[in-house]
């Protein structure tokens, strides 16, 4: 979900953990999301030093996951995209949210550091839209009038699967952009105008990372991990924001619980 409408900073999201009402077994099994792979595969390797017993999540998208608990077939499903509480319900399942991370715009543009780039939703989302198809377009240029920008096609690399990601990433867009709500809407999957895409948070990061001049978007530990280029947002307040500890925390001490669906 979106927490603090972004802080306008970067995507900050919390995972769901969807589980069945009766699962007590020792070893765990889990599917979903890929957003909180790096944080479960240190809680899997501490919980076997523990317990001996394991704890096996497949990183596989939101969707999949989500896919994976309605059909008993694991313990437990992760999605950035909670279910209804009217969905949990139905299906025996109980929801809490459990991790809280940042979903950041990345980069590989040449001689460009990171957080040295800048941009604002609105642009952001005519980028994904295809209308700004060069990183010298004005409205880039206007918010980074000391950097230079390449005279070059910007590559859009989006998600392919089913994702938690997607939804709180376009979620924001539509938010910033009313071109792009009416166009393209919030979605664990949508039509996208342009770009190609990859599989997982991974996949996005690899491309980005192979691929000049292009864009995408990731959770930040993947940024962070694979040490990538990421973009500063301007907030709705018209600041300057980077994607820290920090700004994360404070969305989320933000966030509207009370009305959040199904927790």
């Amino acid at each position: 979900m979106l927490l603090n409408n972004l802080l306008r900073a970067a995507c900050v999201a919390a995972v769901a953990t969807i589980a069945t009402a009766s699962a007590r077994a020792a070893d765990i099994s889990g599917a979903g999301a890929t957003f909180p792979y790096p944080i479960y595969s240190k809680w899997a390797d501490a919980y076997k030093k523990e317990t001996g017993n394991g704890l096996n999540y497949q990183s596989i998208g939101s969707g999949a996951g989500i896919k994976q608990i309605l059909a008993k077939t694991v313990t437990f499903g992760a999605s950035d995209a909670p279910l209804t509480a009217d969905k949990l319900k139905k299906d025996g399942l109980v929801q809490w949210p459990q991790v809280m991370g940042g979903i950041v715009p990345v980069v590989n543009i040449e001689g460009v550091k990171p957080g040295q780039l800048v941009l604002d939703g609105a642009t952001l989302a005519d980028i994904f839209l295809g209308k700004i198809a060069k990183w010298n377009d004005p409205a880039i240029a206007k918010l980074n009038a000391s950097a230079k920008l390449p005279d070059a096609a910007i590559a859009v690399v989006r998600r392919s699967d089913g994702s938690g990601t997607t939804f709180n990433f376009t979620d924001y867009l539509s938010k910033a952009s009313a071109d792009w709500k009416s166009k393209v809407g919030s979605s664990t999957a949508v039509e996208w105008p342009v770009g190609v895409g990859a599989k997982g948070n991974d996949g996005v990061a690899g491309n980005v990372s192979q691929t000049k001049n292009s864009i995408g978007y990731v959770e930040y530990a993947y940024a962070k991990q694979n040490k990538m280029t990421h973009v500063d947002m301007i907030n709705a307040a018209g600041k300057r924001v980077a994607p820290t500890s920090a700004a994360f925390q404070a969305a989320a001490a933000n966030a509207d619980w009370a009305h959040a669906p199904g927790y």
